[in-house]
């Protein structure tokens, strides 16, 4: 037997999905946190990318480029790394700023993070321009319906006053509500035997006007407050605005929904996407 027919078949290499970073950023003065808190910081939840890790990938986080930083936008575009990852997560956080989807703040606090959201936005143009797959959670999914020319409640509770609770600082992601899967969608291919099922809830912003070619794939029971929506385009982007990947880690209510076939569907459409 020659040697190459003796060679097993090499190992495939693994996915590589890029993540979002949050952006901590200094407030000023700094009285009592020092050191590094003095910086601009760059982070993953850790979480987040156990979860996506857990299925055979490589997780990279994706840095922003300001004004202010070292390296400039022109020196290294994201492009390049739409074009060397297979998928991009785009992960929860700070508000979106209000501004970004042409408003005013209602609230100082609700002012939100504009540099994250455009450095964001840029992330997911070059990923869709890459035709590769977008995953976007809580902010992510927000993220996304502003990019495509859609806008949120800056705060349920204030513009929506009926509506359930989607945001408890004392239960955290223990905070579940119901959704609705809407039929005939992708999302509810994914769940054949059910029609509903509990998730978590940690956002006080949401969807209000939807962007433009997307559609609607849950509702909140019973206040009908969008919880997940995707592209109509020709790539996958999918956002939802519950954790998976906190539900992963201990289950806590008895009809939760499952990320799993969520995480599976997106990784396929990656691997579909690479094997091109």
């Amino acid at each position: 037997m020659s040697d190459a027919a003796a060679t097993p078949d090499a190992p495939k290499a693994p996915l590589l999905i890029g993540l979002s970073a949050r952006i901590y950023h200094p407030t000023t003065p700094v009285p009592s946190l020092g050191g590094v808190f003095t910086r601009t910081l760059h982070y993953l939840e850790q979480s987040v990318a156990h979860w996506v890790m857990s299925r055979d990938v490589l997780g990279v986080m994706i840095p922003a480029v300001d004004s202010d930083s070292l390296v400039r936008r022109s020196d290294m575009s994201l492009h390049r790394y739409a074009e060397m990852l297979d998928g991009l997560v785009l992960q929860g956080g700070t508000d979106i700023s209000p501004e970004t989807y042409g408003e005013s703040p209602m609230k100082p606090a609700w002012g939100g993070d504009r540099v994250r959201d455009l450095y964001e936005m840029e992330l997911l143009d070059a990923f869709i321009s890459a035709g590769k797959p977008v995953l976007g959670i809580c902010r992510g999914c927000q993220l996304i319906n502003v990019a495509f020319g859609g806008s949120l409640y800056q705060d349920i509770p204030s513009q929506l006053p009926g509506a359930l609770r989607h945001h408890d600082e004392n239960t955290y992601e223990r905070q579940f509500h119901r959704v609705n899967i809407v039929r005939g969608t992708r999302l509810a291919g994914l769940y054949p035997d059910r029609v509903s099922g509990a998730i978590n809830s940690i956002h006080h912003q949401s969807v209000k006007s939807l962007g433009h070619d997307l559609e609607v794939e849950a509702l909140a029971i019973p206040d009908g407050v969008v919880e997940a929506i995707r592209w109509k385009g020709p790539s996958y982007v999918f956002g939802m605005q519950w954790h998976p990947e906190f539900m992963a880690l201990n289950r806590t209510h008895d009809d939760e929904l499952d990320g799993t076939p969520i995480l599976d569907d997106f990784l396929a459409a990656a691997r579909a996407r690479k094997a091109r």
